[in-house]
């Protein structure tokens, strides 16, 4: 994974952000170019918000790429276009809670920080919860995970603590059934196709080669019209789409924050 082999506070950030809810191989595939054509904050906070949606297309909830190019826009206003280290700052930015600043800082910084994500939730649960007779269906909240983590943490070497710890939880995926169903946090994902996440998402595909009336947006889309509709009204109430006085939508270029 390109994000393991140079250790850059911007490259780890955008890494962080693009993992939150899509799996490594999608990532692993759409990171490279993002980081070609936006090197750093400067770069990504200049480009224009249309830019960054093209780029992000295909990694899924599109509101992460505005998080990204609003934090970035914050980054080089108050912190000189680099990345801050401590948690007050990280958490300031848009779009980061308390698991992805400490996670960026484990891995930017290589802070001896605590945090939890699917493959060491899954490492946790096979090494200190195997199933038993007495009660099979037992579910584990994080809450219980967290002194464990702590215990174990190597404080020396956090970073390289924490990658082999998610990769032993991806192996264990192949080779066990999955611990994770037995966590208090285990959600299936709900099916894409047909979703209004897949109509969002080509909505703002079809704006992003340029401004079009509504209708031709609904014919586009190839969802029914009342659907389009419900959509883009909530796009427009979330700052991604906009629509011009002579009625045509297009992505909303004032979005930074």
């Amino acid at each position: 994974m390109l994000w393991r082999k140079r250790v850059d506070p911007y490259w780890i950030y955008i890494s962080e952000v693009m993992l939150q809810q899509t799996q490594v191989p999608r990532v692993a595939e759409k990171f490279p170019p993002f980081v070609e054509t936006f090197p750093d904050f400067h770069a990504l906070a200049g480009a224009s918000f249309v830019s960054v949606l093209t780029m992000w297309q295909g990694l899924g909830y599109n509101r992460r790429a505005k998080y990204l190019h609003s934090a970035a826009s914050a980054v080089c206003r108050e912190f000189n276009g680099n990345l801050p280290a401590d948690e007050e700052s990280l958490l300031s930015l848009p779009g980061i809670g308390k698991n992805t600043a400490a996670s960026i800082r484990a891995f930017a910084f290589n802070e001896p920080v605590i945090f939890i994500e699917t493959n060491i939730r899954r490492a946790y649960i096979h090494e200190f919860f195997p199933t038993t007779d007495d009660d099979p269906d037992r579910k584990i909240a994080d809450t219980e995970l967290y002194p464990l983590i702590e215990e174990t943490l190597d404080r020396e070497n956090p970073r390289e603590w924490y990658w082999a710890l998610m990769d032993y939880g991806s192996d264990l995926k192949r080779r066990v059934p999955n611990p994770n169903r037995r966590s208090r946090s285990y959600l299936r994902q709900s099916t894409f196709e047909g979703s209004n996440r897949q109509l969002r998402g080509r909505i703002l595909r079809i704006l992003g080669e340029g401004a079009l009336p509504f209708p031709v947006v609904a014919e586009t889309a190839g969802f029914a019209a009342d659907r389009v509709h419900l959509a883009i009204d909530a796009l427009r109430r979330e700052g991604f789409v906009e629509m011009s006085p002579d009625g045509k939508l297009s992505i909303h270029d004032g979005s930074r924050e």
